[in-house]
C-alpha cells in the first residue's frame, strides 16, 4: 500500500459506522418498460459503478450463459446458529482497529456468509441483493477450474508434466504451447501480458473483449472468441520459477482440460455441483462462440458458493459421497514455494505469507487455509482445520481496491476467532 493510500483508507473507515448501513439505499435500476437511461444497465456499463451493483447479480440478463445444473436432489439444509460477528474487530492495514460490519459496508459488500461445518454463523445481504440472487464471482472461477483440473490429474486423465500443445495443438507457437500443464496450473507461464484492468490497450482488456465481458472497440474487434485469442498471445522469457498472474493462462488450462477429458468445463463442474444440494443452478457467462468463460465467468448464490467451499473443507466428501478425491484437496492445500510468490510484490502485499497452487492462494503460515479471490471484491475462503468457510460477494467501484488487503485480513481474523 502506498503512503498516499493509508490516510485515504483510514478516512473512509472513520466516515463509516453501523448506522450508515441502514442509510444506504440501492439505486432502483432497471425499473420501467424500458428503464429510464440513467437507471438502465446494459452490456456497455454493467461493470461500471453504480450499474455494477445490479449487473453483478443479473449477468444472465445481459450476456449469453451456460447453466451448471443443481440437480434434482433435495437442497442441502444448513443449520443456523447466529453469532454477533459484526462487532468483531481486526487490524486494518492503515493501523486502525476496524469492525467486521464497517469493513463490509465500506468495501461495498453485496452478500457475506460465515459457515462452520454445516452451520451458518453469520449471513448478511446489502444493496438490494437477495438470498436467491446469483452473483458473478470473477476470478474465484479460476479456483473452481483448478480444482476440477486437479481431479482430472488424480483420475489419470490429465498429465501435468506434458506441454499444453500435446492436448491443444492450436497453442503451438503461442505463449502456452511449450509450457507444461503444471505451469498453467500455477501461473508460471512466460508470456507477454499485462493484467491492467483500466487500460483499454492491455492484454487483459483485450481478453475481456474476446470473451464478451465488454463490447470490443473497433481497433480490438479482431478476435471472435477465446479460442481465437489464446493462440495469439506471445511468449516472453522462459517458463517456471515465478508467479505471473494472467487470466488467459486459466483459459488455456481450461482448453487443455476440455481436450483431455472430452467435457466442457461447465459439464465437469456440473458433475459435482449437481450433487452438492445446491439451491439454484450456477452458470458460466458464455463467450461469443458459446464457450464457458473459465477465468472469470461463474455465477452462483452466496450459500451455494459456501457449499462448494464446504466440500473442500470436508476433504471432497458430501453426504456420504466422495465427490473429489482426498488427494486432489491435499495437493491444493499443500501449496507451493512461498519464496516464489513473495517475489511478486503486488500480490504478496495483498496476501502475505501465501503461495499459489492450482489456481488457489494457499496460506503457508496457517495450515491448509486456502482462498479464491476475484476483482471487485469476490472471495471464497476455506480454513480446513476449523471447517470455517467464508464467502464475500461485492460490487466495489474499482477492480483492484485499497480495501483488498483488509478483506483478506478480515477473512483470516474471523477464521482465527472461530478456531480459538
Amino acid at each position: 500500500m502506498s503512503q498516499n493510500t493509508v490516510p485515504l483508507l483510514a478516512s473512509l473507515y472513520i466516515e463509516t459506522n453501523e448506522s450508515s448501513l441502514h442509510r444506504r439505499l440501492a439505486p432502483l435500476f432497471m425499473q420501467g418498460s424500458p428503464a429510464e437511461p440513467k437507471r438502465r444497465v446494459t452490456w456497455n456499463n454493467w461493470m461500471r459503478p453504480p450499474f455494477n451493483q445490479w449487473g453483478f447479480r443479473n449477468l444472465a440478463r445481459l450476456r449469453p450463459s451456460i447453466d451448471v445444473e443443481a440437480g434434482g436432489g433435495p437442497v442441502s439444509v444448513l443449520k443456523e446458529a447466529p453469532q454477533a460477528l459484526d462487532q468483531l474487530h481486526f487490524d486494518s492495514e492503515c493501523g486502525l482497529s476496524v469492525s467486521v460490519i464497517d469493513h463490509l459496508v465500506v468495501s461495498q459488500t453485496d452478500a457475506f456468509l460465515v459457515m462452520q461445518g454445516d452451520t451458518v454463523l453469520f449471513e448478511r445481504y446489502f444493496n438490494g441483493q437477495r438470498p436467491r440472487d446469483r452473483h458473478v464471482m470473477f476470478s474465484v472461477t479460476k479456483s473452481l477450474i483448478g480444482t476440477l483440473g486437479e481431479q482430472l490429474v488424480c483420475d489419470g486423465i490429465l498429465n501435468p508434466e506434458l506441454p499444453a500443445a500435446f492436448y491443444v495443438p492450436e497453442l503451438l507457437g503461442s505463449a502456452f504451447g511449450d509450457a507444461t500443464v503444471r505451469q498453467l496450473f500455477d501461473m508460471a507461464v512466460g508470456i507477454d501480458y499485462s493484467e491492467v484492468y483500466d487500460d483499454p490497450n492491455s492484454e487483459s482488456s483485450q481478453y475481456g473483449y474476446a470473451c464478451g465481458f465488454q463490447p470490443a472497440p473497433a481497433q480490438y474487434a479482431q478476435f471472435e472468441s477465446l479460442y481465437q485469442y489464446l493462440p495469439s498471445l506471445k511468449k516472453r522469457g522462459s517458463h517456471g520459477g515465478f508467479f505471473h498472474y494472467v487470466t488467459a493462462t486459466t483459459e488455456a488450462l481450461a482448453w487443455v482440460m476440455e481436450r483431455a477429458s472430452g467435457k466442457a468445463c461447465n459439464q465437469l463442474l456440473q458433475d459435482i455441483w449437481s450433487q452438492l444440494g445446491c439451491e439454484r443452478d450456477g452458470y458460466f457467462m458464455a463467450d461469443p462462440w458459446g464457450r464457458s468463460v473459465a477465468g472469470a465467468g461463474f455465477n452462483a448464490t452466496l450459500r451455494d458458493m459456501a457449499r462448494f467451499g464446504r466440500l473442500l473443507a470436508n476433504d471432497g466428501r458430501h453426504d456420504g459421497l466422495q465427490l473429489l478425491s482426498t488427494e486432489t484437496v491435499a495437493r491444493i492445500c499443500a501449496g507451493s514455494d512461498p519464496a516464489i510468490y513473495a517475489k511478486n510484490s503486488e500480490f504478496s502485499q495483498w496476501t502475505p505469507d501465501a503461495s499459489y497452487r492450482s489456481q488457489w492462494y494457499v496460506f503457508n503460515d496457517h495450515s491448509q487455509a486456502i482462498m479464491a479471490g476475484g476483482i471487485h471484491g469476490q472471495y471464497l475462503f476455506v480454513d480446513k482445520p476449523s471447517g470455517v468457510v467464508i464467502v464475500k460477494q461485492s460490487s466495489l467501484t474499482e477492480a483492484v481496491s485499497p480495501f483488498d488487503a483488509d478483506s483478506v485480513r478480515l477473512l483470516r481474523a474471523i477464521a482465527a476467532h472461530l478456531t480459538h
